[in-house]
């Protein structure tokens, strides 16, 4: 097809009216999936680029959404953020990113006011450590996504926000019960920083396992995530208690009580177990692939996507009411992990 591709040649080759093409392509509702399908597919094979100054005018939407992403640097986060990303391409919303690796008020405040103030049709916050509540500069009639735990400490989250997270309590929870159906009497803790929602929810995690088996449960060593506060906090444990299971928050500072172990002489899983949380690209190719807990954050992104899609398209301008959503945590079993006094492979494990 020669010259600029319209509406009407779209709606001609899929077989549908012109108003169905301009549902598809403004991500309205009350369009089956398989027609929704059959449009897209014959705008991607015949090139079809809509005027976005001139849709803008009429729907009056921007198709951006904003983001406001805090320590990207981080694995986990940086996961969240690509998620995001990629699942608003996939409904046809560009995204403007504000980073904000600060963890005062003041600076969430700028960066989520910043996106309010360039017109965006929804505004997420993907940030695992603002403290401040972003629905105080989030105009009511504009739809809300909090990517974090349902049950975060935070301030409240507003009326219809939608909010998503991991199941950071169930998945500590599964890792510690792992540990001590292999046997173990108790398991340690590293957490991650004072403060931090995820660190209480896992730490709860933890404790409720271990309270379950009618286990007293020790003092948590704390550490900032990193590999290198890891190793401090394992050394720590070395030289304090009798350690034989350890279930550490993050696999970077799982990675860091590893070489701390094995540098005392003893050897994982052989001496010491060893669980994770995350589920780094890694964690599978150290020299004892590390156990861990899977975070789903493409899945944790996608969903957060699906249900504020919808709000955006709201007649009234309110946000629709959302339940919180937790997307559940896997237990992956490898090899860092056997029986007290017994090495057992992940394979051995599964049997």
């Amino acid at each position: 097809m020669t010259g600029r591709v319209s509406m009407a040649d779209v709606a001609r080759s899929a077989g549908v009216s012109q108003k169905t093409v301009s549902r598809v392509v403004n991500g309205e509702p009350h369009v089956s999936q398989a027609l929704r399908e059959r449009v897209l597919h014959e705008i991607a094979r015949l090139g079809y680029h809509p005027d976005e100054t001139a849709r803008a005018l009429v729907t009056r939407r921007s198709r951006r959404i904003g983001i406001v992403a805090g320590r990207t640097s981080w694995f986990g986060p940086a996961a969240t953020l690509h998620g995001l990303a990629h699942a608003a391409r996939a409904a046809g919303y560009y995204v403007s990113i504000v980073h904000t690796d600060d963890e005062d008020d003041a600076e969430a405040a700028r960066a989520v006011r910043h996106l309010v103030g360039q017109g965006l049709d929804a505004i997420a916050v993907s940030a695992p450590h603002v403290p401040v509540d972003p629905a105080a500069h989030v105009p009511a009639g504009l739809p809300l996504l909090l990517l974090r735990c349902p049950d975060a400490p935070q301030a409240p989250a507003p009326p219809g926000a939608v909010v998503v997270g991991n199941d950071d309590v169930g998945g500590a929870r599964a890792a510690t019960a792992h540990l001590l159906a292999l046997g173990h009497r108790t398991v340690h803790h590293i957490a991650g920083p004072r403060g931090w929602a995820v660190t209480r929810h896992r730490a709860a995690g933890w404790a409720a396992a271990l309270r379950a088996a009618g286990v007293a449960v020790p003092a948590a060593r704390h550490g900032d995530w990193s590999a290198a506060s890891g190793w401090a906090a394992a050394r720590a444990l070395l030289g304090a208690v009798r350690l034989t299971a350890l279930f550490v928050a993050n696999d970077s500072m799982a990675i860091g009580a590893i070489h701390a172990i094995e540098r005392s002489g003893r050897r994982v899983p052989d001496d010491i177990s060893v669980v994770g949380f995350d589920d780094i690209p890694e964690a599978a190719y150290l020299s004892v692939p590390l156990t861990t807990v899977r975070q789903d954050f493409g899945e944790i992104a996608r969903r957060g996507m699906r249900l504020l899609i919808p709000a955006i398209g709201a007649a009234d301008g309110t946000r629709p009411a959302a339940p919180g959503v937790r997307v559940p945590a896997a237990l992956v079993l490898r090899d860092s992990t056997a029986p007290p006094g017994r090495p057992r492979t992940a394979s051995e494990a599964r049997r």
